[in-house]
């Protein structure tokens, strides 16, 4: 099974790009509905554990989790200590899945793919992007999207132009959905002829 990596700044267009491969018949892993749902599950009691009075009725409550680990390093720290080990597990669960169902390509949609190394469990990258006005148009679309926010999220981020030179592929999204849909298309037939990479 050929595994190949997504991922792309705020704003690039990376949910529509996963949609376009899952319509194509690809399973996607996408690991912030992962954490989503461990945050309403396993992971919950853990969280609460370390930082009280971040869940309520069993869930973590994102925002009070947010307020209380917003630009603490160790708390942060602390966090991913105990959601990365879970993410990890749901992933390698999913590409169990995946490979047992005879898929031939299957897809991680990993917002922070190469800022934690997770381009080493992929056999090829494909980097979603747009200009830099296209994306910040985007990201203030967002409901309770600030200039701290925007800022924020983007120093967590690779720069674009770093991820697009790494990538094997680059879907540029500022043409129109339908223009990253073929390049969807044309990945997928590319594929099929690549060796397998993974370390």
């Amino acid at each position: 099974m050929f595994i190949l990596g997504l991922t792309g700044s705020l704003g690039m267009g990376k949910s529509a790009t996963a949609k376009f491969f899952a319509e194509a018949g690809v399973p996607v892993h996408d690991a912030d509905a992962a954490v989503h749902a461990l945050y309403e599950g396993e992971a919950a009691p853990l969280i609460e554990a370390a930082f009280p009075g971040t869940t309520e009725g069993g869930k973590v409550d994102r925002d009070k989790l947010a307020r209380r680990v917003f630009g603490d390093a160790a708390a942060i720290g602390k966090l991913e200590t105990i959601v990365h080990p879970l993410v990890a597990a749901a992933r390698d669960r999913f590409l169990r899945e995946a490979e047992k169902h005879g898929a031939q390509v299957a897809l991680l949609d990993i917002p922070l793919l190469y800022e934690t190394g997770g381009e080493k469990l992929c056999d090829a990258v494909v980097v979603v992007s747009a200009p830099a006005d296209v994306q910040r148009r985007r990201a203030f679309e967002r409901p309770g999207m600030t200039q701290e926010k925007f800022a924020a999220i983007l120093a967590k981020q690779m720069p674009d132009a770093e991820k697009r030179a790494r990538a094997d592929f680059v879907v540029d999204t500022s043409r129109g959905f339908e223009a990253a849909h073929d390049q969807v298309r044309e990945i997928l037939a590319r594929v099929g002829r690549m060796e397998k990479r993974r370390r």
